[in-house]
């Protein structure tokens, strides 16, 4: 097999998450441990950073990977979901993982993946960190996938864990409270390993003390430590918060057996696009008319967008927006700007939400815009409407920026 039938195969063994939803989410960890043995447990032969939260855990993770490269070292960094191929996903100093070892690895390993029937995502996760030993990385910076109690990543026990924030999303999965949110999230505190908490809320701050306390964790809460801040080219009002969660991270580091300095801290914040490749996070495409997307697809990260929108200068707001058929609309649809026209559309896969329905649910609720049947029509239609004064903004969905960047 080639790359691409290689890749297509891993899509097509069992429903994943990224293209299914539901029925994608496996909820115990037998499969993972069962091919982490079969690998000789590569999770136990390199040094973590284990990053949870509903959002900014990517922000965070690119930007601790960042940092230690500009420290010297040698870092892997997984993550996901990925936006245009799937080699985005594992990386090793800003360097996709080459397409003859995703062949390599499933060809040596076909038959086992198929006996045991593992999902896309826990043979990605095996052929990570198997690639991470491999190429013997000093340290592996891991987002978790969904969750983080029965996450296929949850198998490592890492230098220090993170959790960005809680928020409302994957709740068929997660839970309908903050608190239960937080204690999924939380499973990835681990004995004697410390903890950062990137946001402190009291939902779910008693959740956090509990559980690291149950584990003789010692726990930190970034946003009431941490008083410095620094600049990041990731733009966006909202990368504030990662950034004090990365800055205790790197401390707990250099507690360790890590030597991070200022200036490398300094350095990698401001080249973590250069150093990691990362893209979709308030992502200028073009000028005049100025053209900015952006991953978040939640109530709490579009909140933020929001907020951001407020503080550009504009003559008229241009919104081409689209979400998974999964997605709390109703949640949502109140955060976002009236005054705006909008273009809906429908992400290319599978969970994608009909661009009707969405434009119907919003027409209901006041808002002006048309239905469109692709992401490139809505957002050709959006720069042929606009002026060179206007704002274009794309977002909803990781999916809808996929298409653009």
């Amino acid at each position: 097999m080639n790359y691409n039938d290689t890749v297509n195969w891993m899509f097509k063994q069992l429903p994943m998450y990224q293209n299914q939803g539901k029925t994608a989410y496996k909820e115990d960890l037998s499969n993972t441990i069962i091919l982490a043995e079969h690998l000789k447990n590569p999770q136990c032969k390199f040094k973590s950073v284990h990053v949870a939260g509903t959002n900014g855990k990517g922000s965070s993770s690119h930007m601790l990977a960042s940092v230690l490269q500009e420290a010297g070292y040698k870092v892997g960094l997984y993550t996901s979901p990925h936006l245009k191929d799937f080699r985005e996903r594992i990386k090793i100093n800003g360097k996709e993982v080459s397409k003859q070892f995703v062949i390599g690895f499933i060809k040596r390993n076909k038959s086992f993946l198929k006996t045991h029937q593992l999902s896309f995502f826990e043979m990605t996760v095996g052929m990570a960190f198997d690639y991470f030993v491999k190429q013997k990385v000093d340290i592996a910076v891991i987002e978790v996938g969904l969750g983080g109690r029965l996450d296929s990543t949850n198998i490592i026990t890492p230098e220090v864990s993170v959790i960005t924030n809680i928020g409302f999303d994957h709740m068929k999965f997660l839970g309908n409270t903050y608190e239960a949110i937080a204690r999924e999230k939380a499973g990835i505190i681990k004995p004697n390993t410390p903890v950062v908490i990137g946001e402190t809320q009291e939902k779910t701050k008693n959740v956090f003390n509990t559980i690291a306390k149950s584990n003789a964790s010692a726990i930190y809460f970034a946003d009431q430590l941490i008083n410095v801040s620094y600049a990041s080219d990731l733009k966006g009002s909202y990368q504030k918060h990662n950034i004090k969660a990365v800055l205790q991270t790197l401390e707990v580091l250099n507690n360790t057996s890590f030597c991070i300095s200022e200036d490398n801290i300094k350095t990698g914040l401001l080249s973590v696009v250069k150093n990691t490749g990362l893209k979709g996070r308030w992502q200028m495409m073009q000028e005049h008319p100025k053209v900015i997307c952006d991953a978040a697809h939640n109530k709490e990260g579009l909140t933020y967008i929001v907020e951001q929108l407020k503080a550009e200068t504009y003559h008229k707001l241009h919104i081409v927006f689209g979400v998974v058929n999964d997605k709390d609309v109703d949640s949502i649809s109140p955060l976002l700007p009236k005054e705006a026209i909008y273009y809906f559309c429908k992400p290319n896969v599978p969970r994608g939400l009909d661009a009707k329905i969405l434009h119907t649910h919003f027409i209901n609720k006041g808002f002006k815009g048309k239905p469109y049947p692709s992401v490139g029509k809505a957002l050709q239609e959006a720069k042929a409407n606009a002026s060179h004064q206007d704002l274009i903004y794309v977002g909803g969905s990781t999916f809808i920026v996929a298409e653009i960047v």
